[in-house]
């Protein structure tokens, strides 16, 4: 025996003569909170100035642009084919930004682990400063670490 539905389920965002208020409130919700963390990360990305930063927040840069592709898909400005390979083109570089911006940490932290200087500073060429009263500290402080490894 199978259930009845009184109404079709949607789940798909596409053109509808009046779209369903719960959806728009929840893609005006979905909007706002992207870009609240897309400020978020950008205010991040000016203090540290580094590459991985930069692709995090461009990975993020993605949830909005996903949000702004369903609000034009509901409003009948992008057909489904073309919401279909824009949403998926956006979650593959996502995926991509998120893995490039893991591998360039990890690229960094190595090459400064093992003494040499990446041609491209991952961190905006700021290693080793902590800015402000007691950089020198923090500088020698560090530099002894590293002789007591020895």
């Amino acid at each position: 025996m199978q259930p009845t539905l009184s109404r079709p389920v949607v789940l798909h965002a596409g053109p509808v003569a009046s779209p369903d208020p719960a959806f728009v409130a929840l893609l005006a919700l979905a909007g706002l909170g992207s870009a609240v963390v897309l400020g978020l990360a950008l205010a991040a990305l000016v203090r540290r100035r580094s590459r991985s930063y930069l692709l995090v927040t461009l990975a993020l840069a993605t949830l909005l642009a996903r949000t702004g592709v369903a609000a034009l898909s509901l409003t009948g400005s992008v057909d489904a084919g073309s919401h279909h390979l824009l949403e998926h083109g956006l979650d593959a570089a996502m995926a991509a930004l998120v893995v490039a911006a893991v591998y360039d940490a990890r690229s960094a932290r190595k090459a400064a682990a093992e003494g040499s200087e990446p041609r491209v500073r991952s961190d905006g060429g700021r290693a080793g400063y902590s800015g402000g009263a007691g950089a020198e500290e923090s500088t020698s402080r560090r530099d002894g670490d590293r002789e007591g490894r020895r």
